[in-house]
């Protein structure tokens, strides 16, 4: 079971907002802390990917049910 260290809610909100939270967000975190996001923008998906390439963060985990996508997010660097 992975251990959720923070949550944060980026419905309605789209690009670049949910890029610009969850990288203000995994700042407060230490190095292999998880964090979630949930989104419902349709271009979160390919951005978030993108996103953890370049920062060095792992996706552990994307899902999506009906039009929410929902992101685990670990603090590598």
């Amino acid at each position: 079971m992975i251990n959720i260290h923070g949550k944060i809610d980026c419905i309605g909100l789209f690009c670049p907002m949910p890029i610009v939270k969850i990288r203000e967000a995994i700042r407060a975190l230490a190095i292999g802390e998880v964090i979630e996001m949930v989104a419902d923008d349709p271009a979160v998906e390919a951005d978030m990917k993108s996103w953890a390439r370049r920062t060095g963060n792992e996706l552990l985990e994307i899902s999506k049910s009906e039009a929410i996508f929902r992101f685990l997010v670990k603090r590598c660097r």
